[in-house]
């Protein structure tokens, strides 16, 4: 998938009026989610990635994440693309379902592993 199919399948799902905003929900979410991944997953999930949307997960993370629950994940989406939370909840799983068709089967159950039950809902379960 290319950079801009996968924006516009964000603005698509998450009914966003321009290609702009849905670059700022991408960007917010893949951002608290390249915080959360360890040992190296934000490398391999980036490696199926355009340009564009790799980088953000190619980042450094911080020493540790502070992120421990779903609501703290949501609110960093909310804190990075300065949204309510309904917002970010909504903007976070429109880019987590375009993520998963945008990567292996395999690659998304390696994600998917690093986080607890209750965030199922993110992932559309």
């Amino acid at each position: 998938m290319q950079y801009q199919e996968f924006i516009e399948q964000v603005q698509q799902r998450a009914g966003l009026a321009s290609f702009e905003r849905a670059e700022a929900a991408t960007q917010a979410t893949l951002t608290t989610l390249a915080e959360y991944l360890t040992g190296g997953e934000g490398l391999d999930l980036a490696s199926q990635l355009p340009q564009g949307l790799a980088e953000v997960l190619r980042q450094e993370p911080p020493e540790r994440s502070k992120i421990f629950s779903l609501n703290d994940f949501l609110q960093r989406v909310r804190e990075e693309e300065r949204v309510g939370i309904e917002t970010a909840e909504a903007h976070a799983r429109a880019v987590m379902g375009v993520l998963g068709e945008a990567v292996t089967q395999g690659e998304m159950d390696d994600v998917r592993r690093q986080f607890p039950s209750e965030f199922d809902p993110l992932f559309g379960r």
